[in-house]
């Protein structure tokens, strides 16, 4: 579960840093699989909201993800269906803890050039020095500690393990920011294949009506 913290750490820590190094975002596809995007929730919900909320996006949209009754109720914990997924953290006390009011996620994975690629980099970035001294290449000198402890992975076995969690939590912030883009793809599949069948009624009743008058 210490994956699951950093997510509320690396969202604070760009709020903080003044300057943002120019790197190169890692290119990987952002999964979109149900299975990532549940994973995904269940890390927000559990630990990023101890200092992040989601202000747009309330628990009946989780509903959406294809959770199973029990691991529903279990995600949101007796909040109400239209409830906001808010911090546990108050404002004021964790601008007392950080300095800073840690930023809403709802849609950090628009807001931020690069998307969930800027944050899936951030992840994956951290190294240890000759000298012992953890740090970022996306964000250098950033306060953020490596919870993630991608920096410590010993094996490609590790860091492929630790990189698809952070993929899970760029996946779910992706929908975060949309989570009803596929209703709208949707929606839009049956107005054009209505407005098709609209022409090529029309168009039949165009011949019927000009044969009539020839």
């Amino acid at each position: 579960m210490r994956s699951l913290r950093v997510l509320s750490g690396v969202l604070l820590a760009t709020t903080m840093m003044p300057v943002v190094m120019a790197a190169v975002l890692a290119d990987v596809e952002i999964p979109s699989d149900e299975a990532s995007l549940q994973r995904g929730a269940q890390l927000a919900t559990s630990v990023c909201l101890g200092c992040h909320g989601f202000k747009y996006l309330r628990f009946g949209n989780l509903q959406a993800l294809g959770f199973s009754d029990e691991q529903f109720d279990s995600l949101r914990a007796g909040q109400d269906l239209d409830a906001a997924l808010d911090s546990y953290t108050p404002a004021d006390v964790a601008r007392d803890l950080y300095g800073v009011v840690p930023p809403d996620l709802s849609l950090m994975a628009k807001a931020r050039e690069g998307g969930p690629h800027h944050v899936y980099t951030l992840l994956t970035s951290y190294y240890t020095d000759e000298s012992g001294v953890t740090d970022n290449h996306l964000l250098p000198g950033v306060r953020m500690p490596d919870v993630l402890g991608y920096s410590s992975a010993a094996t490609p076995g590790e860091r492929t393990e630790l990189e698809r969690q952070a993929l899970d939590v760029v996946a779910f912030l992706s929908w975060a920011a949309d989570p009803k883009v596929e209703q709208r793809e949707r929606l839009g599949y049956f107005v054009l294949g209505y407005l098709v069948l609209f022409a090529a009624l029309l168009y039949v009743l165009k011949r019927r009506i000009w044969a009539r008058l020839g």
